[in-house]
């Protein structure tokens, strides 16, 4: 299948004199989305050469803690729910729905 459209999607991290990242922002020109300030992002490419998973995880040092707890539960969640419809495995993902509900649980992130 021939590619007919490309999509850029950018990050761009501003670095303190120790290269520790105190601005985040990115842009999807065709989601609407220009220098949008983000706090962190978690990024996962597949090398399917390597037959691994890279990733880039950067946050600005201003990222409070119970802010990281609750990107951590909601990239899990997130996670989950892409398993799933990437894979058809229900049981697994089922599974997978078990540790992020154990996760919040644990951190106090759901308010009952």
């Amino acid at each position: 299948m021939a590619v007919t459209h490309k999509s850029k999607i950018s990050l761009n991290v501003g670095l303190d004199e120790n290269k520790i990242p105190e601005a985040i922002t990115w842009s999807a020109e065709d989601g609407g989305i220009s220098h949008e300030e983000a706090k962190a992002f978690l990024l996962s490419v597949w090398d399917a050469n390597k037959k691994e998973s890279l990733r880039i995880d950067l946050w600005t040092k201003d990222m409070p803690v119970d802010e990281m707890q609750h990107f951590f539960h909601q990239t899990l969640v997130a996670m989950t729910d892409t398993f799933l419809r990437a894979t058809q495995d229900k049981k697994m993902a089922d599974t997978m729905k078990d540790f992020t509900d154990y996760f919040a649980e644990k951190l106090n992130l759901i308010k009952k």
